[in-house]
């Protein structure tokens, strides 16, 4: 009976770790074929995100959305910063930011919107001015006045890239599903945010706020998010996918805005100029969210 149990999570672990390590690393014939993934491996994988379970309105007992800021100094956030330099590393091993606008440019995801409310759509056309910006320098200039054109080695073209990528923006939803008596966690959108590509090589710390770039609706990049792996510094056999750690919240953030009967105003709206009493704030929120769970079960 041990000897089957034994057999049984050797199979089950060799099995994992094959659908979820780089594809036909140790069986390649050449460099082209490593992560090429067979028709039968993928029939054999059945390689889809984890569905969400329908929630009725009835269900939902209390609900609170939040805003949060993910700052990616921070060594929890490090595998949606990293890789910043693609040149010298492999086509699997890809940024956060670098999954979503890379998908962005090639229309497999096709809605961006301007705010965390969804209200207005986005297209490539109008990201262009926030995304880069061209320079000319002063010895182009000199020729356009003599010449009446400029060479294009005079010519700087500065694009926003995962190395600007300073902070990303989520938006989600706690609630109490009364059916299953438990707080949850759904989110609802997400936004790289970077400094004004105009204000790039500024040396003024006001310049260097992070906005946000577009905002994504999450279940529409799901399915994109799945297919691309962020790094797993325990076990790189076993990576994860974005999707499984934005929705397991493998990531640390603080509370930048709540909906509230202010019209959902931020934090730094009513505590100003004061880092420590922002931030004391946003756990002030989240401790709110979490004793309504813990007050459920108190008598």
């Amino acid at each position: 009976m041990r000897l089957r149990s034994l057999l049984l999570t050797v199979i089950s672990v060799s099995f994992v770790t094959t659908a979820f390590s780089q594809a036909n690393l140790l069986s390649a014939k050449s460099p082209e074929e490593i992560g090429v993934r067979t028709e039968a491996q993928k029939a054999l994988d059945n390689d889809k995100p984890l569905e969400y379970g329908y929630v009725d309105d009835r269900d939902i007992m209390y609900s609170k959305m939040t805003w949060e800021r993910v700052v990616l100094d921070e060594r929890v956030n490090f595998p949606l910063y990293y890789p910043v330099d693609t040149n010298n590393i492999g086509k699997n091993r890809r940024s956060l930011f670098d999954v979503l606008w890379n998908s962005v440019k090639k229309g497999d995801l096709e809605n961006i919107y301007d705010d965390s409310y969804f209200t207005a759509k986005r297209t490539i056309k109008d990201l262009q001015a926030s995304m880069s910006k061209i320079d000319t320098l002063d010895i182009g200039y000199e020729q356009y006045n003599a010449d009446g054109y400029v060479d294009p080695e005079y010519i700087i073209k500065t694009d926003i890239t995962s190395y600007h990528i300073s902070a990303y923006l989520m938006k989600g939803l706690w609630y109490f599903d009364k059916r299953q008596a438990e707080m949850k966690y759904r989110l609802i959108g997400i936004a790289p945010a970077a400094p004004d590509v105009n204000f790039l090589d500024s040396d003024d710390e006001a310049n260097k706020e992070p906005i946000p770039l577009f905002w994504v609706f999450y279940p529409d990049a799901r399915d994109i998010l799945h297919e691309a792996k962020a790094f797993n510094n325990e076990n790189s056999a076993v990576p994860f996918s974005f999707d499984h750690l934005l929705n397991s919240r493998r990531f640390n953030g603080y509370v930048y805005k709540e909906e509230n009967v202010y019209g959902d105003r931020k934090v730094t709206e009513y505590i100003s100029e004061n880092a420590l009493m922002q931030l004391l704030e946003s756990d002030r929120i989240k401790e709110k969210i979490r004793n309504f769970e813990l007050d459920m079960w108190a008598y």
